[in-house]
């Protein structure tokens, strides 16, 4: 059955816009669309494709795995899972992982381990009825229950997730939404330290905002964040969806920043195209799921997990995080190089190969229209909201591709601000 872009729009459910093309094959850091055009991409599937398309050691991973075991649940346990969590413990400060299939569902469950764990340790010592089970004296509800996070963060489109995220956009019409969440300034000390109380279970952030504009934080506000959660007992959260599996080139970046979290979540690049999710922490905070507190009936998919094993052995090794920083360098030079000619960035930053390029006064909410020129020229990258162009390609795209992916960067450029003009 031949399909093209206008089928999507007749059997799609409408929330998405993609591109006007359909890509049918990648290898590395390029994709071809059904028309055989040749595309450089620096969107890797938004900081998923953390090792180019259709790398070997990955394919064969995912061939092997398929001719042994796709699925069991987790009535049973499996091996992929298994080595993939050793290695993840191995490499971090985690003790326990727990397996999901997306960023939002880690983040999920990040957060509600987080109020467990306040119910489980800081129980209401009260002798009133408990709204939640009408039991009079009932210890199983904390008044310990506010999550606070920061504004333009995000964290996934589950309903307690992207009311956590800061971008009331995303919430609009899908109200009542999850009460005792708060918001407060992105990098804001003053505002986390009058905020933060003994109310506070959970403090959750992005230490590179991704969807948000690509801001890092500083390292004295996630320190701080770290000496409050402290304080007050309060349990740190790092949102690594993005920013993590190598693409600051460290592992993840708490480990950049010296400041480590009590649970983590990953996703995106970890399974290198292969929807796979994880939340990490400690063995105290974990014991708060016991057996069917929580679960996943996909997660810990022997494919996925296979898969995300053979992605962090590539990501996770010294060349690939130290090739990281490398390329960065050769992204920003040239960025720099293109606004010399141009003039069409105020800001270029970010961290590694998460890098946001915030568009001049003259050109701001035109986001979208140059990703459009970008593909004209076979190009593909994206943007985190509608004035920053944001640039998450393969950790290991050559700097031949970087090279060329510029040149269409200029060529695109050189259109989009005569049209604008």
């Amino acid at each position: 059955m031949s399909t093209t872009r206008a089928d999507f729009d007749k059997v799609m459910v409408p929330n998405y816009a993609p591109a006007g093309f359909i890509p049918v094959r990648g290898h590395g850091s390029r994709l071809w669309d059904q028309e055989g055009r040749e595309y450089v991409d620096f969107a890797g599937g938004i900081a998923v494709s953390a090792v180019g398309h259709t790398h070997p050691a990955v394919v064969a991973a995912l061939k092997e795995q398929s001719d042994k075991l796709w699925h069991v649940a987790n009535v049973m346990t499996n091996e992929p899972a298994i080595r993939l969590a050793q290695k993840l413990v191995e490499h971090t400060f985690a003790e326990r992982v727990f397996f999901a299939n997306s960023g939002a569902e880690a983040n999920e469950a990040a957060l509600k381990l987080a109020r467990k764990y306040a119910t489980d340790h800081f129980p209401n010592n009260n002798t009133q009825k408990c709204a939640g089970c009408s039991v009079n004296g009932c210890l199983c509800a904390t008044d310990k229950n506010e999550i606070i996070a920061f504004d333009n963060s995000f964290h996934g489109r589950t309903l307690f997730t992207v009311t956590v995220g800061g971008q009331p956009k995303y919430t609009q019409g899908f109200g009542p939404l999850p009460q005792a969440i708060c918001h407060l300034p992105y990098n804001d000390i003053a505002a986390a330290e009058a905020t933060i109380s003994d109310k506070t279970c959970a403090v959750i952030v992005e230490p590179v905002q991704g969807e948000g504009g690509v801001t890092p934080a500083k390292r004295a506000f996630l320190q701080r964040l770290r000496e409050l959660c402290d304080q007050y007992h309060a349990l740190l959260i790092f949102d690594e969806v993005q920013s993590g599996a190598g693409r600051t080139g460290a592992l993840f970046a708490y480990m950049k920043y010296g400041v480590t979290p009590d649970i983590l979540s990953s996703a995106k690049g970890l399974g290198g195209g292969f929807p796979v999710g994880a939340m990490l922490t400690t063995e105290k905070i974990a014991a708060s799921f016991g057996v069917g507190a929580h679960g996943s009936t996909y997660g810990g998919n022997p494919l996925a997990c296979a898969v995300a094993g053979a992605v962090l052995d590539i990501i996770s090794s010294p060349t690939t995080l130290q090739g990281v920083e490398e390329r960065h360098q050769l992204f920003v030079s040239a960025l720099n190089q293109l606004n010399d000619k141009h003039g069409i960035f105020k800001e270029v930053r970010g961290d590694g190969l998460l890098i946001g390029c915030a568009l001049a006064p003259a050109f701001e909410g035109r986001g979208k229209d140059l990703v459009k020129a970008c593909e004209l020229e076979g190009l593909l990258l994206l943007i985190a909201g509608p004035s920053v162009m944001r640039l998450a390609p393969s950790l290991l795209i050559t700097p031949a591709d970087i090279t060329e992916g510029m040149a269409r960067f200029d060529r695109a450029l050189v259109k989009f601000v005569v049209a604008t003009i």
